[in-house]
């Protein structure tokens, strides 16, 4: 199991988001560049040692380069947090979209919850610097919002759509439900990326029963079909 090191009190006030949203195209690939070297360093030197000198160091570029469009290392990491999000909050949505949540029984309900299990797994570890984002959003106060927004925003989704499957039970009930088992998945697909050695097609179906009996719980207390 990887050590986990404590992270440093942080200022406060600092900000969080990029100083500018180039159009040029040089412009764009330096905005790119800086995000691409700190998706790499954070897995090699994790994010206490990460620094924007070390990113200009290894990117080519100089420090006023980098400041044009991010302030702080915690702005970089904001911007790649931002971008991890989105791209996993996309793939459920689609994921909904396609009937994701319509199952006839819980077998299927488990095995369409594995195929977005993959898929958010994939995009994470395809990701620059995946696995260091998912921990730094949880670690980091100054980044823990991007996360509570990206959780609520799909449970939002999910619980909306789970009105129809579930209509005796509670509107509150339900996003209450759907935060509880979105969050169980993202912390299954953090314990496939910190633990490599570990089956992750052992994980994701676990999770996934979890998430489906927790549903099938939940109709039976308030006495839905």
């Amino acid at each position: 199991m990887p050590k986990r090191v404590a992270l440093p009190a942080e200022p406060m006030l600092v900000p969080l988001d990029a100083r500018a949203t180039p159009s040029q195209s040089r412009a764009r690939n330096t905005f790119e560049a800086v995000l691409s070297t700190a998706g790499e360093l954070l897995g090699e030197v994790g994010f206490e040692r990460l620094s924007t000198n070390l990113v200009c160091e290894r990117a080519g570029i100089t420090p006023p380069a980098l400041y044009r469009y991010f302030p702080n290392k915690y702005a970089i990491l904001g911007e790649l947090a931002r971008r991890l999000m989105e791209a996993q909050d996309e793939a459920v949505f689609a994921w909904v979209q396609s009937g994701g949540l319509q199952a006839a029984n819980l077998e299927e309900a488990v095995e369409k919850n594995q195929e977005m299990q993959r898929q958010v797994n994939e995009i994470t570890r395809n990701s620059p610097g995946g696995v260091w984002i998912m921990r730094a959003l949880r670690a980091v106060p100054l980044l823990r919002d991007i996360r509570i927004a990206s959780r609520d925003q799909v449970a939002a989704q999910i619980s909306a759509r789970l009105t129809t499957a579930y209509p005796d039970v509670p509107e509150v009930e339900l996003f209450r439900s759907a935060r509880l088992t979105t969050e169980m998945m993202y912390a299954a697909t953090e314990m496939v990326l910190e633990e490599p050695t570990e089956d992750e097609d052992r994980i994701n179906e676990d999770v996934c029963w979890m998430v489906a009996m927790h549903y099938r719980r939940l109709a039976e207390r308030y006495g839905a079909s």
